[in-house]
């Protein structure tokens, strides 16, 4: 009787603790024996990349979020589509993601796998998580460690993508949903909310605000009107859809806490941007790290290694792919 009580209580720890495995593999160092100089190469090739164009900071740290929240940090939205397959990248909602992002993972798998000890040793969903790391210290942000032991994902379907991303038009509530649902806080939200303060965003993706809001106001009244005044004159109604605005219109290329700082003049360029400050359940969180650049930097760090254990592969739910596009 005693052995079958041991028996049910470990059975029972094992299903209270499974949702934890996924990332229970990942951690610092971990290609330490494996590729020594792994993110030293990855960190050489990012650079390089971000010589090239200042695109590849928002287009890869964009890319990371995206991946992570549709099926877990598996790569699995680098993969191309196929005469069979419509992959996750060519769903609507990854439609806007910058090539600069995929080319800069790809290239800097080129660079790993260019060495003999490394190469098919390293995964590609590591190598965004790298590179993401290594962008956002590129802009100016914070650096910090991060971890690794991440396998790449064995599907990629654009149907996996439904309902999993935020919207622009989604309020406080809505956010806090979507990412609960990936294990994160109502304050990691708003700590990764800040990658806005870097990169671009299609006309599209925001006249709803600045155009026929609704019956009794053609604009958003949260919307600062000088800030709606210049985004109308960048976006005329009927503009061309490849039109782009930077999402911080202060210090577009510095990622900094300069997004709250927006927040607080009515410069939020989307309604899920905004919401963050006129939601008092939100506001106090924006107003500490509007005046805290330490206090956000040390929030994002957390919520982007937190970000990063979303639904991890192990085992045989994935493995190294030779290339980042294809399966193996």
């Amino acid at each position: 009787m005693g052995n079958i009580r041991v028996a049910l209580l470990l059975l029972t720890l094992s299903i209270c603790l499974f949702p934890q495995l996924s990332s229970a593999q990942l951690r610092r160092n971990y290609y330490s024996k494996i590729c020594p100089n792994v993110e030293s190469i990855v960190r050489n090739a990012v650079t390089k990349k971000f010589q090239q164009t200042f695109v590849t900071v928002p287009a890869t740290l964009r890319l990371f979020f995206h991946d992570c929240f549709v099926q877990g940090c598996d790569a699995s939205v680098i993969i191309a589509s196929t005469a069979n397959n419509t992959a996750e990248k060519d769903h609507p909602d990854n439609l806007s993601l910058a090539g600069d992002g995929f080319d800069t993972v790809i290239k800097a798998k080129e660079a790993v796998d260019a060495v003999p000890q490394c190469r098919n040793k390293v995964s590609c969903a590591d190598i965004l998580a790298m590179a993401t790391r290594d962008v956002v210290a590129l802009a100016g942000g914070p650096s910090y460690a991060v971890e690794l032991g991440r396998l790449d994902g064995l599907s990629s379907t654009a149907n996996s993508v439904n309902g999993k991303l935020p919207q622009p038009t989604f309020n406080l509530n809505q956010l806090n949903a979507l990412f609960a649902a990936n294990g994160l806080s109502q304050g990691d939200m708003i700590a990764l909310s800040a990658a806005h303060t870097v990169g671009f965003s299609h006309c599209s993706r925001f006249a709803n605000r600045i155009y026929n809001f609704n019956s009794q106001n053609p604009v958003d009244p949260t919307l600062n009107k000088t800030y709606a005044s210049q985004l109308q004159a960048m976006c005329p109604k009927n503009v061309d859809p490849t039109i782009a605005v930077n999402m911080d219109p202060i210090t577009p290329r510095i990622f900094d806490n300069q997004y709250y700082k927006n927040l607080q003049q009515g410069m939020g360029l989307f309604t899920s941007d905004q919401s963050l400050f006129t939601d008092p359940r939100s506001r106090p969180t924006v107003n500490s790290w509007a005046q805290s650049s330490s206090a956000f930097e040390k929030a994002f760090v957390a919520a982007i290694i937190k970000l990063g254990r979303v639904g991890v592969k192990t085992g045989s739910n994935g493995n190294i792919r030779h290339e980042c596009a294809t399966f193996n």
